[in-house]
């Protein structure tokens, strides 16, 4: 819970963070009257801006908080080039991290009133009842505060839901939910589209199938069945929405477990979190993954849920290599140690647009990236 004092009346309201971030120690209410110079200041310093103005005001208000928390003092840019060209990639890595979640507190400083039905009480506010039911789940009366930024987010997720993303290999259209990863990465799929099928593949198990865009390829290649396991209770949800859509639901069971389902499969795939870093919300599950826990579990696990003769499928960009998060080397000793080798690769080079940006503090890793599918079988 949240409490501030407006006017000398105490409130409360619930506290919405997708992020997990710390309810704000210091909140004043703010309105239209308020400069960007003085709301950026009081946002650097930790005050939160709790808004009664005119809704779409808080919006221009926000863009204008990010030019601020973009822009640069010629020698703090100059200081920051420097440490960065002195950096190890681990080290940029991080540092850029750092400054995400800086910047990610400072426009998360602007907050927006939410009524116990998801209305919003401001001037000229939008209805984004249905956008807020879908990332919170129906209303329950309670009044609650939330970031406009997460806000605006929660809008572009319910659009995205509504129109869905383009998946050619399968020749329809994935919708994400809120807070499910997005099949934006077009490589990973139509590897997983391309790569032979092994003998006998009348089942497979996909692992942490998130909106279950793999689960329907298998399907669409031709495996009869498929079981796919998820642990978050979204993504099951939204797998079980985009199979319904497909007409695949009676194809692919859908399974609440932490990595495997019970059992052996001819075939068993995976694209785990790619880079070995902690999340900082519940979408960044699908890209963090603190320590390799999911990609090791994997790994260690595989052996004995493959069928005599079986291929597992990894899925796994090289990106945590190029960042000095992870070594080559490593990832072939866990393959080693698991019992396993490696029988094939397919690799693919990303075609998201940051690997092409040479203003991205990451760019040389991303320039280099591969993503590869890698056919793991049981080692002799």
């Amino acid at each position: 819970m949240i409490e501030w004092s407006e006017e000398g009346v105490v409130h409360h309201a619930l506290w919405r963070s997708e992020s997990a971030a710390v309810a704000p120690r210091h909140l004043q209410p703010a309105d239209d009257t308020l400069s960007a110079d003085i709301a950026y200041r009081l946002a650097c310093e930790g005050t939160a801006l709790l808004w009664r103005g005119d809704f779409q005001n808080a919006r221009q208000l926000l863009l204008a908080l990010m030019r601020r928390a973009d822009r640069k003092h010629p020698k703090a840019a100059a200081r920051a080039a420097q440490k960065l060209a002195n950096a190890s990639a681990a080290e940029r890595f991080h540092l850029h991290r750092q400054a995400q979640a800086q910047r990610a507190r400072t426009l998360g400083a602007l907050l927006i009133p939410i009524e116990g039905d998801y209305s919003i009480d401001l001037r000229r506010a939008p209805d984004l009842r249905a956008a807020c039911a879908e990332a919170w789940g129906p209303a329950d009366g309670q009044a609650s505060v939330v970031a406009l930024r997460e806000l605006l987010g929660i809008v572009g997720a319910h659009e995205w839901r509504k129109k869905g993303v383009d998946v050619p290999a399968l020749g329809a259209r994935i919708h994400p939910h809120y807070g499910v990863f997005s099949p934006i990465r077009g490589e990973y799929i139509d590897l997983v589209a391309q790569a032979p099928l092994p003998a006998g593949g009348e089942l497979a198990f996909d692992i942490g199938t998130g909106t279950g865009v793999l689960a329907a390829v298998l399907a669409r290649r031709g495996v009869a069945r498929i079981v796919a396991t998820e642990l978050a209770p979204r993504a099951l949800a939204c797998a079980a929405d985009n199979l319904a859509r497909l007409g695949l639901q009676q194809r692919v069971e859908l399974l609440a477990a932490d990595l495997f389902p019970s059992g052996r499969a001819p075939l068993v795939v995976c694209n785990p979190p790619w880079v070995p870093a902690r999340p900082s919300s519940a979408i960044e599950q699908a890209v963090y993954d603190e320590g390799s826990r999911m990609l090791r579990g994997f790994l260690a696990g595989l052996r004995e849920h493959l069928a005599p003769g079986g291929e597992g499928w990894l899925i796994l960009s090289d990106l945590a290599e190029h960042l000095g998060l992870r070594t080559r080397d490593e990832l072939l000793g866990w393959i080693a140690a698991a019992g396993l080798q490696v029988i094939g690769r397919l690799d693919a080079r990303p075609r998201h647009g940051k690997a092409q940006d040479a203003g991205d503090p990451l760019h040389a890793a991303r320039a280099a990236e591969v993503t590869s599918l890698w056919r793991l079988a049981a080692a002799a």
